[in-house]
């Protein structure tokens, strides 16, 4: 299984109990990013892909010390399963995303419900 992860808004916040979980339960490789856009949800914000554009979405890469675990946890937090409301607000796939020294394949939660009502995008800094 993959064990890479990519995270980007509320689950970059150690203040986050999530976020704090999965600090504890992985390790930060690198910066990195994915060629996506990113909306303001109100409370979080989510990720749409977009391979062919120019948006990026800046987050961290990290590596999962047990990713059936870890993504059992977060899949909860994120509302990602059959067993969650369907549609599914958030998906987990798996999709290449970049440092500065290598793309890579990795896992990453997108949102997955209709942007056309939502704006703006949100501006976008590197986590570091």
């Amino acid at each position: 299984m993959i064990d890479l992860l990519f995270v980007y808004g509320t689950l970059l916040d150690e203040k986050n109990k999530y976020g704090a979980f999965l600090r504890q339960n992985s390790v930060l490789l690198a910066s990195a990013k994915l060629k996506a856009k990113l909306f303001d949800l109100g409370d979080y914000p989510g990720a749409v892909l977009h391979p062919d554009g120019t948006n990026e979405v800046q987050g961290v890469l990290l590596k999962m010390e047990d990713p059936e675990k870890v993504m059992g946890i977060l899949d909860i937090y994120e509302g990602f399963g059959i067993d969650q409301p369907q549609p599914n607000e958030f998906v987990r796939i798996l999709t290449e995303v970049e440092t500065d020294q290598v793309a890579v394949l990795s896992w990453v939660y997108v949102y997955n419900l209709s942007v056309e009502n939502l704006m703006p995008l949100i501006a976008q800094t590197n986590p570091d």
